[in-house]
């Protein structure tokens, strides 16, 4: 497959229509809500394109959780004192909030996790340990990020499971038709990426969930590419299960969430033991608590959830069909600066795809692209991206990946440009 996905200088990629230009974007007054972005990189602006790995905090993130530390901090849900309480009310309030930003029923049917690993870890050893045996399918696609991989291979070592891998198209978009020809009735879940890490491929998840229900299976979306970059509604995709982490969406690290129906929760078991999953514990025996506390043992994240919820806030505010709109036009801009450069090789080019672009330079690996850039000032991520079954498909050791935020503009696009220009003076 060392031709699939590549284009070159002359067959600029297609993005999704509808751009919008910087100056419909309040860009100005969105970059001063992020600190860092003021600061230099040897003695350049700091370019910062490395949102898919993770994205910068905006203050009102900032100072929510400095608020919470400073007036309101201490454990929640067990203790009866006002701090406790005023605590608990705030870490509630985020969970709410979640359940309003993904269109979900309740806020029960809400989950906070470490991320979105944890998250499909816990989907991997709660409800596929419970509902799957020997023979039984899974179905991944060749783009998926190790997260959404490696946690079935290990359920697939223990109960004997296989594992179906969906191809691309030469474009680097969702290949329904196989996808199709690898669902049998002994599929039981479809565990899919909603938006490439890589490649930026927005995968076409309503028909991939109704073609899975049809046979029978379960839908899990890995969403952490998608939230900080368009609007998700659970309901209108249909999944059975929805997962992101907080630190790519403007929130801090160390939490994440999984979404799941509140019958579908309240029919798994605990995926770790501890204190506040409880209901009663003896020595005999422990009962639990409902969900979504029976799978948040110990103590939770607590100013890390008030954290999430002020990103929620913030991009709300703003409006994720606005921020989706500036975006395509970064990416349609980036697409055609980056083609244009003689030597420049870019990876997939699916007509809908979000503001990703991965690239390697003729003669240079992506390491020493990422390095010469950083030293222009210019932050991209260089290596697999946790995808190294992509990166075989591709047939590359590595590629550059420039993935844009809310707060990137064109004169960011054009110093990314420029730097590429620099690295065919090294090689």
């Amino acid at each position: 497959m060392s031709d699939a996905l590549k284009i070159e200088r002359d067959a600029p990629a297609q993005a999704m229509p509808a751009a919008n230009s910087d100056s419909a974007f309040d860009i100005a007054r969105i970059r001063a809500d992020f600190p860092i972005l003021s600061r230099e990189v040897y003695g350049k602006p700091l370019v910062y394109l490395d949102n898919g790995a993770s994205a910068q905090k905006p203050r009102q993130v900032l100072e929510a959780m400095d608020e919470i530390y400073r007036r309101h901090y201490s454990n929640v849900h067990r203790g009866v004192h006002k701090l406790s309480q005023e605590a608990t009310d705030a870490f509630e309030a985020a969970r709410d909030k979640v359940a309003r930003f993904l269109g979900a029923p309740s806020s029960e049917e809400i989950v906070f996790a470490r991320g979105a690993t944890e998250a499909i870890n816990l989907i991997a050893n709660s409800w596929a340990q419970q509902n799957l045996t020997a023979g039984d399918e899974i179905v991944l696609t060749v783009l998926e990020h190790h997260a959404n991989i490696v946690p079935w291979q290990l359920l697939r070592d223990r109960i004997g499971i296989e594992i179906k891998v969906v191809p691309l198209e030469a474009d680097g978009s969702f290949d329904m038709a196989a996808f199709e020809a690898l669902l049998t009735p002994r599929t039981k879940l479809v565990a899919v990426a909603h938006i490439s890490n890589v490649l930026g491929t927005l995968l076409p998840v309503r028909e991939i969930v109704a073609k899975a229900h049809a046979v029978g299976a379960k839908v899990l979306l890995d969403g952490c590419q998608a939230v900080p970059h368009m609007p998700v509604e659970v309901g209108k995709l249909g999944c059975d299960f929805y997962v992101f982490s907080s630190h790519k969406l403007y929130g801090p690290t160390g939490i994440g969430v999984l979404w799941a129906p509140y019958d579908t929760l309240l029919g798994m078991a605990p995926y770790q033991g501890g204190g506040e999953m409880i209901d009663r514990v003896t020595f005999e025996e422990t009962t639990y608590k409902e969900p979504p506390h029976r799978f948040e043992a110990g103590t939770p994240a607590i100013v890390e959830a008030v954290g999430l919820g002020a990103a929620i806030d913030y991009l709300e505010a703003i409006g994720l069909d606005a921020v989706a709109a500036h975006e395509e036009s970064l990416l349609r801009y980036a697409t055609e600066r980056l083609t244009a450069i003689d030597g420049v090789t870019l990876y997939g080019t699916a007509r809908e795809k979000s503001a990703i672009v991965s690239f390697n330079v003729e003669g240079a690996h992506a390491h020493d692209v990422g390095t010469i850039l950083d030293r222009s000032g210019v932050a991209v991520r260089a290596g697999h991206h946790c995808a190294q079954p992509l990166m075989d498909y591709l047939d590359v050791p590595a590629t550059a990946r420039a993935s844009f935020g809310l707060y990137n503009t064109r004169n960011e696009v054009d110093a990314l440009a420029a730097a590429v220009e620099k690295v065919k003076d090294f090689f």
